[in-house]
């Protein structure tokens, strides 16, 4: 790595789960590091959900994911 710093990338994301919000971010993390490399940290935005029935029926949390965008021969690996 050279001494030019470190750029990180930021999009936004929302999971989804009936079970619970900590399960909506896990999921929403597991699914994008399947496609993106680097990833670093994340922040909960937003939490809302879905009631059906006087019920909790689903958890929707916006995440906010940092990632590290990667030198070249980082992404060869070297």
């Amino acid at each position: 790595m050279d001494d030019r710093g470190k750029t990180y990338k930021l999009i936004e994301l929302v999971g989804v789960s009936e079970i619970s919000a900590e399960e909506a971010i896990r999921s929403a993390i597991a699914q994008a590091s399947q496609s993106l490399k680097g990833l670093a940290w994340y922040q909960v935005t937003e939490t809302r959900g879905l009631i059906r029935d006087g019920k909790v029926s689903e958890f929707q949390v916006t995440l906010k994911i940092g990632f590290r965008i990667l030198s070249e021969g980082e992404l060869a690996g070297d």
